[in-house]
């Protein structure tokens, strides 16, 4: 199990929120606990097609990006 960092705020009558560590992970939801339930269903998804048609001799390289 890994711990993630969710962000949220209220829309009107919606919480919406993303995850610190994975940007691109994103949902909402009409409560806290389905906001919550949303983004874990998202976060599978994104983690299912992460590597789709990668080949399978894939290298990582940590850069610094700088602002």
């Amino acid at each position: 199990m890994r711990k993630q960092t969710l962000i949220y705020w209220q829309d009107g009558d919606m919480y919406v929120g993303r995850l610190r560590e994975r940007a691109d992970v994103f949902s909402q939801g009409e409560t806290l606990e389905e906001l919550v339930e949303n983004i874990k269903e998202v976060l599978l998804l994104m983690e299912e097609t992460d590597f789709v048609d990668v080949p399978e001799n894939w290298q990582s390289k940590e850069i610094v990006l700088e602002a």
